[in-house]
């Protein structure tokens, strides 16, 4: 995670097991065979989990109870209960960046997955009963990836809070649903997930402002639509265990600091049934760099009668006790955070007895870097890879090639093709070595030591090479040195001198040249677009430890691409223009403010929102979808809010609309028009009536997006399911949800694509009886 002077940065793969016999799990609590301690109420399964946990916190002296509010727990050794490390990462597989996970000969490594939170939670397992590993995940990361030079949007699924919160839902069931029989069981936990960072936090390092002092000046229309949906949606339908607060402020006040965001909004408003852990030292943070309190007891108990539970770091375990004694802060707030910790501990059958006679028991080093999870991982790698430009030369024919030279600081990637938050891998294919499984003969040059290239050096060599060869593929791009945790960039262009590379070794070579984008974030191409010998261009994000195979395979033809890009591709002249530290998402004419994401931005794109190629053609058309909506308000609303007359662009506040099973389906057909067997992701898209009653609508908004295979010549269909409230309501200045009458429409396809428009009218019944239906 994120000590506050060690930023790391790792990412995502698992590797070969050595058969070598390993230990299980030595010390564990309610072992039976400790007859003075498997007694106690809290190791009685038959009782609930508060319940046990209550008995749990209520044999603890107050000394006791403060050591275990820390990562680094020490167990109550009286009791049986051994120490406990909370803090473990799972963004990218099985991590051992944090101090509950660690490798070694037992467990060399673990896979590495951007989106599998089953698999991961198995390894994870597995890991655990052999004492590799904890059973508390602080991941996914969950903010949305605003500004394209946070060093973190690796870290997230892109721009759109729909997106991210679809990622998020699904990440953390697949980490925690305990699934037997396709049924989830109850509120057992498999590991325990954490949504992070709560909130509005995308700011690290750039040009003299860091996360620790940053304050994030945000409206509450914004906070509404932009920042807060994907944490929503990680407790209200993901029923995630753990939320972290971040280290920012948002507007004046320390999210881990503050009650409104914590017990009013996380608890109280959307019922989160776990803890609320803070970033790692957040509290020495606002102490010691803001000067946020006085004392560090008053700092401590600022974040305890905020809604805090958990602090990664050590503060609550130093200071705690004395604000107890200094009554700044009421035991009883100590033993309710203690119980929502321990719940949690319950749901994972930490207080059950011997983990190799629980559930998950039998997982062991054998199921950890298994062939199909890292088949898994190459096909997660393969269905990220986003085609962005193709005038016809992919994909490669190995047949066609008699020499092929791989340049670029990225060509023979390793270690950066895992991101940040990673472990050690089951194994690296780098872009080289995935070139060389088609054509044998592949020659290497790097045009740059590194992805920093500060110097020509190498230049002449690749220029030489890429002379003498009918085809080169160029990999260029980023890595952690230029965008990590605690490290934003500052420009959108390629690091020093890669944009000469590419331009010179364009220009020299007499056949193709493949350009591949290695990188988190967007990057200014947009010179690279108008290089005629560049013939087509990947972008392939840091794919994972099987990366060289999946871009080999997408560029010989094994694999015909299919994805988005998550992001906006902005020039450089946006990021000259357009403060980082600028929190405001929506354009303002009068401040010559652009706008933020394809949401708002109102300025030229390199690539917009939802682009991305194949090398088959498709299309979409609308087989059914709804003509009108009546929207019925609730028994209680109608006498008040229920106009004599119904307009169109009346906006109707959310609370006030019986919004219960108020959906519809909207089925799209998928015809593959082009030569080859493919995927299409279909994007639906929503723009929402006109309203003088709200100002900042979306230019659109997407609502629903499906991936379909598609064989050459067939055609398919998708049902994409369109929650009214959710998916079609704006937000006003004041952060009211409201559903807008009148005309609204779909748009089937990104903008790049020929897009296929659905309209259709949201209006208020014209009599009680007629409220609340979808007509086709």
């Amino acid at each position: 995670m994120e000590a506050m002077m060690n930023p790391i940065f790792i990412p995502l793969c698992l590797s070969l097991l050595l058969l070598i016999p390993c230990a299980s799990q030595r010390n564990y609590a309610c072992n039976k065979r400790e007859s003075t301690t498997s007694q106690f109420p809290f190791c009685n399964t038959t009782l609930s989990n508060e319940d046990r946990a209550k008995d749990l916190v209520s044999r603890l002296t107050l000394q006791e109870k403060v050591q275990q509010l820390v990562n680094g727990a020490t167990g109550i050794s009286g009791l049986g209960v051994p120490p406990y490390e909370w803090w473990s990462e799972a963004l990218h597989g099985v991590s051992n960046v944090g101090p509950g996970t660690s490798f070694n000969a037992t467990v060399p490594g673990a896979t590495s997955f951007p989106a599998m939170g089953q698999t991961v939670s198995t390894e994870a397992r597995a890991m655990y009963n052999v004492g590799l590993a904890g059973l508390t995940y602080w991941s996914p990361n969950v903010n949305v990836f605003r500004d394209p030079r946070w060093g973190r949007g690796q870290e997230t699924p892109g721009e759109d809070p729909f997106v991210v919160s679809k990622y998020a839902v699904n990440y953390v069931r697949g980490l925690q649903e305990v699934d037997e029989g396709g049924n989830s069981t109850g509120d057992r936990l498999k590991v325990s997930s954490c949504c992070k960072h709560y909130t509005a936090y995308d700011v690290d390092r750039w040009k003299g402002t860091d996360r620790f002092h940053f304050d994030a000046k945000v409206t509450k229309q914004d906070l509404e639509d932009t920042y807060q949906p994907p944490f929503k949606s990680c407790v209200e339908e993901g029923h995630v265990s753990s939320v972290m607060c971040s280290y920012n402020r948002v507007n004046g006040i320390p999210t881990c600091a503050d009650p409104d965001l914590l017990q009013g909004v996380i608890r109280g408003q959307w019922g989160l049934d776990g803890y609320i852990v803070s970033d790692c030292d957040s509290i020495e943070v606002y102490y010691d760099a803001i000067n946020y309190t006085a004392t560090h007891e008053d700092a401590v108990a600022l974040a305890l009668k905020a809604g805090l539970n958990m602090n990664c770091g050590t503060y609550l375990g130093q200071y705690t006790e004395n604000a107890v004694k200094l009554e700044k802060v009421d035991e009883s707030v100590v033993d309710q955070a203690l119980i929502y910790n321990y719940i949690v501990l319950m749901r994972l059958g930490f207080f059950d007895g011997d983990p190799k006679s629980l559930l998950f028991g039998n997982l062991g080093p054998s199921d950890v870097c298994t062939s199909d999870n890292q088949q898994l991982a190459l096909d997660a790698a393969k269905q990220g890879i986003v085609l962005l430009n193709n005038n016809g030369a992919l994909p490669l024919s190995k047949n066609n090639i008699k020499n092929l030279v791989a340049i670029g600081p990225n060509a023979n990637a390793t270690k950066v093709m895992l991101s940040n938050y990673e472990g050690i891998p089951c194994r690296y294919v780098s872009p080289l070595e995935g070139l060389q499984k088609y054509i044998s003969t592949v020659s290497y040059e790097p045009g740059c030591s590194n992805v920093i290239c500060g110097n020509e050096s190498l230049i002449e060599a690749a220029v030489k090479a890429a002379a003498t060869t009918d085809t080169v593929v160029l990999v260029v791009g980023l890595d952690q040195s230029i965008e990590e945790e605690g490290r934003d960039r500052e420009n959108l262009t390629l690091p020093g001198f890669q944009e000469k590379l590419v331009v010179e070794v364009a220009n020299a070579t007499n056949g193709t040249v493949i350009l591949v984008v290695m990188s988190a974030g967007p990057i200014d191409i947009s010179f690279a677009k108008n290089l005629t010998s560049i013939g087509g261009i990947l972008w392939v994000g840091y794919p994972g430890q099987d990366g060289g195979d999946a871009i080999a395979q997408v560029i010989f033809g094994d694999y015909n691409p299919g994805g988005r890009t998550p992001f906006t591709w902005y020039p450089q002249a946006y990021v000259d223009e357009v403060p980082m530290t600028d929190m405001n998402m929506r354009a303002n004419t009068t401040s010559n403010f652009p706008g933020r994401t394809y949401r708002f931005y109102n300025g030229n794109s390199i690539y917009e929102f939802g682009h991305g190629l194949s090398y088959s053609t498709f299309s979409n058309f609308i087989i059914s979808g709804p003509s009108t909506i009546l929207v019925q308000l609730t028994p209680t609303s109608k006498a008040t809010t229920l106009p004599n007359i119904i307009l169109n662009g009346q906006a109707i506040d959310l609370s006030t609309i019986n919004c219960n099973n108020l959906t519809f389906d909207l089925v799209i057909g998928v015809r593959n028009n082009g030569p080859r067997d493919g995927t299409h992701v279909v994007l639906v898209f929503w723009k929402p009536a006109s309203s003088t009653e709200v100002s900042g609508a979306p230019n659109v908004q997407l609502v629903g997006f499906e991936r379909v295979e598609v064989k050459r010549g067939k055609t398919e269909s998708v049902t994409v399911k369109v929650d009214v409230c959710k998916g079609l309501s704006v937000v006003d200045s004041e952060g009211k949800r409201k559903l807008v009458t009148g005309e609204h429409t779909i748009l089937v396809g990104s903008s790049t694509e020929h897009q296929v428009r659905h309209h259709f009218i949201v209006r208020l019944p014209a009599g009680s009886g007629d409220g609340g239906m979808v007509s086709l």
